[in-house]
């Protein structure tokens, strides 16, 4: 069926070449696919139609891609519940009923209430891809601001609902990215940058300043509050403590290569006008505000704490103190909350969660028994609150909701989902394998019980490794299909991520990165080498900065791998910062506008480190239209690129989403998507067609 498609989908569209290079530190640099960074241009437009032509007719002729779309469909089918939150009388929760595309948000009076919706997403648009992003509900419940983005788009437009008549007002705020919505009285601060001049979705995003907008007036009148123009790719964002008598400001400067931020208050109760800093220097330190009580200020930090702490600081004598002393288990990042007068820190012990409950003053009090070894999340409420709820998932467990005395410190089941497979049939277990430099890595590996270990099974490897971003054992029924099938799914805890707190993230930072693809690789020759799949039947995937991670790897290690599947990737690595806040990237990267960095970046840049002659794996790249996060022109120049410098059997192929961005705009999109990378990914390893399954 695919025999003479194999040789037709090599005739990719012809991609017009220019005579373009930069110098970068007496290096000159070729940029032949420039002119595919304007999104704008009637030219891009038809390179994509063109590209999409070829990959959508290769996909469409794999024999089971619809079957796998309908196993997904099965086992995504099922009510999904977000933990409550309480304000007042009124329950909130989201609920997806199975297959919508969007979640719904509810409220309910009391627990047993009867649930009534308060906002629909899946009403607000033809397709579904318009998003609900914030719902923040003012200190007496009485308002709400509701933030929406289309088509998974990072802009937001805000507005503001009468939760009595849960009609809107006629405020409107846009122009809104990276940002809070903090109340204060009659009011809320938010975080927005000036109206992007030529392409919204492409442009840099500089000045993000702080307004602070009243109830019933015209974004036109809303007060500035705060903005450093002589330092225009900071981060500024605003929020307010449960009493609304402090405001505080986050300022941080990744775009400077510091990884921390500055912290600001300012006393409006007492009637300050100013911010008064509580940590005035940007260094590589974060510090963020957990609870107040009076002038004391509770902290999570690093500060000389590369697995954190928590502290109190007095605003009155300026002193800090340590409440919760650095444990060799890191606190995980936004890992403390408050709720009823304590404190609830969730640790990672060899990354799967801990949780503790502390005092204020950090005496601890309970440790609360989670279920199992996996990822739970929650724990946060409002100095009254007498319970609080959390989610506990894992690899074989879906997301089931506890509800946690605060009193008598025991949990009890709330909600637990019913999907549909049996978790019982399958298995996970964490081992550790030793990297190039004799680094200990974990790897999770999650298969159907009664594996036999003899190289023949399909395995997809998933990394990430940066950002200080953690790889938790949670639930995916996504992956359900691909188990179904024999497969294997490893997830690697590379370097560079937090799971073992600051000191592992900088082992794969800036001139550290080579370390993160290390681990990858060596990932994968572990799976080999114990007999788990073989290169023939080993893919890779990742996404965003895991699909550098996916680009790099393949270059280097091409021989190593069948499939690769870099999604949404940053592929240039010299010129990422130049698009939307990816200068917010240098921190954890590096810059080509520094020498020495430069070098470090151009030895494993995607796009870069293409070179004729090699076998490359068969590769799926993926982006969207509106992703102005990773912007699309990353992929369009690596896939390309790639199609330009690769001469061999194997396909290489774009999928280009549209009303689509960083991550899937709407469940129907993310169905068809996984559905196509199961599809390419099987079919590539030989599959010719899947098991029969039972559906439970």
């Amino acid at each position: 069926m695919l025999s003479s498609l194999a040789q037709a989908q090599l005739q990719y569209p012809q991609t017009r070449k220019i005579d373009h290079a930069d110098e970068y530190h007496g290096t000159k640099v070729a940029d032949p696919y420039r002119w595919l960074e304007d999104d704008r241009s009637a030219e891009t437009g038809e390179w994509v139609k063109a590209q999409n032509g070829v990959t959508f007719g290769y996909l469409e002729q794999i024999p089971y891609r619809r079957q796998l779309q309908n196993r997904l469909e099965e086992v995504y089918n099922y009510p999904k519940f977000s933990a409550p939150a309480r304000k007042g009388e009124w329950f909130y929760f989201y609920k997806n009923d199975g297959l919508q595309n969007q979640s719904v948000l509810y409220r309910q009076k009391g627990l047993n209430g009867v649930p009534e919706v308060v906002i629909d997403p899946n009403k607000l648009s033809a397709d579904g891809t318009t998003r609900l992003t914030v719902f923040r509900l003012s200190k007496n419940g009485r308002y709400a601001v509701v933030g929406f983005s289309k088509a998974g788009s990072d802009w937001q437009e805000y507005q503001v609902m009468d939760m009595q008549t849960k009609q809107y007002l006629p405020d409107k705020i846009e122009w809104v990215k990276v940002s809070g919505a903090a109340w204060q009285g009659d009011g809320f601060y938010y975080s927005r940058y000036p109206k992007p001049e030529g392409s919204a979705l492409a442009a840099r995003n500089e000045n993000h300043q702080v307004f602070y907008h009243k109830l019933n007036s015209p974004q036109s009148a809303d007060r500035l509050v705060y903005e450093n123009k002589a330092n225009p790719q900071r981060f500024n964002i605003a929020s307010t403590s449960e009493d609304e008598r402090f405001v505080f400001l986050n300022v941080s400067d990744r775009g400077r290569g510091l990884d921390g931020n500055a912290l600001f208050a300012m006393d409006t109760k007492a009637g300050q006008k100013e911010f008064v800093p509580v940590v005035a220097d940007i260094t590589n330190f974060s510090y963020g505000v957990v609870e107040n009580e009076g002038d004391r200020l509770i902290l999570l930090t690093n500060e000389n704490a590369p697995n954190q702490k928590v502290v109190s600081f007095d605003l009155k004598t300026k002193k800090f103190a340590t409440l919760i002393a650095e444990k060799p288990e890191p606190i995980t990042e936004g890992g403390v909350g408050s709720a009823g007068g304590k404190l609830f820190v969730e640790y990672l012990k060899d990354v799967t969660s801990r949780v503790a409950v502390f005092d204020l003053n950090g005496k601890p009090e309970a440790e609360i028994k989670l279920p199992g070894l996996g990822e739970a999340g929650g724990f946060g409420g409002e100095k009254e609150d007498t319970f609080v709820f959390y989610t506990f998932s894992s690899f074989t467990v879906p997301p089931t909701i506890y509800r946690y005395d605060i009193a008598t410190k025991k949990s009890s089941v709330f909600r637990a989902p019913e999907v549909s497979f049996n978790p019982a049939d399958y298995e996970t277990k964490q081992v550790f394998y030793t990297s190039k430099d004799g680094t200990k890595v974990p790897l999770f590996l999650t298969y159907r019980k009664g594996l036999q270990l003899d190289g023949t099974n399909p395995t997809l490897l998933y990394g990430y490794g940066g950002f200080n971003i953690s790889l938790t054992p949670s639930f995916n029924s996504l992956l359900v299909p691909f188990l179904e099938q024999g497969g294997v799914y490893a997830q690697a805890n590379l370097r560079g991520g937090s799971e073992y707190g600051e000191k592992w993230h900088e082992q794969g930072m800036k001139l550290k990165k080579q370390n993160v693809f290390d681990d990858f690789i060596a990932a994968a020759e572990y799976l080999i080498k114990e007999k788990y799949t073989s290169s023939q039947k080993l893919a890779i995937r990742g996404g965003s900065n895991g699909g550098l991670l996916v680009g790099a790897v393949m270059n280097q290690r091409p021989e190593l791998f069948r499939v690769a599947i870099p999604q949404v990737g940053v592929m240039d690595m010299l010129r990422f910062h130049k698009f939307t806040i990816g200068w917010n990237w240098i921190a954890d990267y590096g810059s080509s506008d520094n020498p020495e960095e430069f070098k470090a970046l151009y030895a494993y840049s995607p796009i870069h480190n293409l070179k004729e002659g090699q076998n490359y794996p068969a590769t799926l790249v993926t982006t969207a239209d509106h992703d102005d996060r990773v912007v699309p022109a990353h992929s369009f120049k690596y896939a390309a690129t790639l199609q330009e410098k690769y001469k061999g059997p194997n396909p290489v192929l774009i999928r280009i989403d549209t009303n689509s961005g960083h991550g899937a705009s709407n469940t129907k999109k993310s169905l068809e998507l996984m559905a196509d990378i199961y599809a390419f990914t099987l079919w590539n390893m030989g599959v010719k067609s899947l098991k029969e399954v039972a559906s439970k």
